[in-house]
Parts: C-alpha cells; structure tokens; sequence
C-alpha cells in the first residue's frame, strides 16, 4: 500500500538500485490503485511529477499487462505467469557509463520475458536518486505462457 511504499521510499533513494525496486512497486501499485500508484511514481520522479501524458503512458503500457511489474523479479518468467520466487532484482551495471552526463546513471534490469535487459536512467540529486527515463522498461515482453496461443 501507499504507508509501506512511502517508508521504504524514505529509506530507499539513496541507491540506484533501490530506486529500479521501488519503481517495480510503484508499477504494481499503480495497477491496485491508479491514484495512489500516480503518488508513488511522482516520489520516485523527486520534483519533476508525472504529466497528464506521463498518465496515459503508463496506463496504455499496464493496460492488460499486470504481470509486467513482477517480471523483472528472481523467478519470475513467462512459464510461471511471472510469478517471482523472491523479490530479488538484478540490475546490472551500464557497459557504456562514459556515454552519460555526469549527475545521471543508466543501469540495466533483467527479465526473462525479454533477450536484452532494459535500460533505466535515472537523475541524482543531492544523496537520492530519482527516475528520468524509464519507458523500455515498460515496454513489451513475452507474454504468459497460460495467455500465449502459440505455447
């Protein structure tokens, strides 16, 4: 619920890593609950808050995709409904850090619904680290196995 993400939040922004884990929940979240999921990303956006666009995109990306937030977790993969064994996340570290600004870090997170991990950038300011580009994360990947026709 919104109480244990907004804790774990004020814990948990000081690392990259803890911010691509919250954003996964945030996601879940905000398939439960639109207006308090919309609470949760703008805490993980810091001072730049979601656009009525930013809304629609994340809407039109879940849209019958629910297993999508619980995809990126240890265990989870298309033969099991996504379903994690545990809440473990690999994140992976950028091959290419000279690319990025400095005050920016790019990582990478693992999904086995997808060849490639997924890019996530995200903005430092001051001790915490906050989401700037996230959308090939929500992007698709491989369907559940129970949903697939063609499995």
């Amino acid at each position: 619920n919104l109480q244990e993400f907004k804790a774990a939040a004020q814990i948990g922004l000081s690392a990259p890593e803890n911010t691509c884990a919250l954003f996964l929940c945030a996601l879940e979240l905000y398939n439960k609950n639109k207006e308090e999921g919309t609470e949760a990303m703008n805490m993980l956006r810091g001072p730049r808050p979601m656009t009525p666009y930013d809304g629609q995109f994340l809407r039109d990306r879940l849209r019958g995709k629910e297993y999508l937030p619980r995809a990126y977790f240890d265990g989870a993969t298309p033969q099991n409904g996504y379903t994690p064994t545990s809440f473990t996340l690999e994140v992976l570290p950028d091959p290419r850090p000279q690319d990025i600004e400095a005050g920016y870090i790019r990582v990478f997170l693992k999904t086995a619904g997808a060849d490639s991990p997924r890019p996530i950038k995200l903005r430092q300011k001051g001790n915490e680290w906050f989401l700037w580009e996230y959308s090939s994360v929500l992007s698709g990947i491989r369907i559940p196995a129970e949903q697939d026709p063609w499995a």
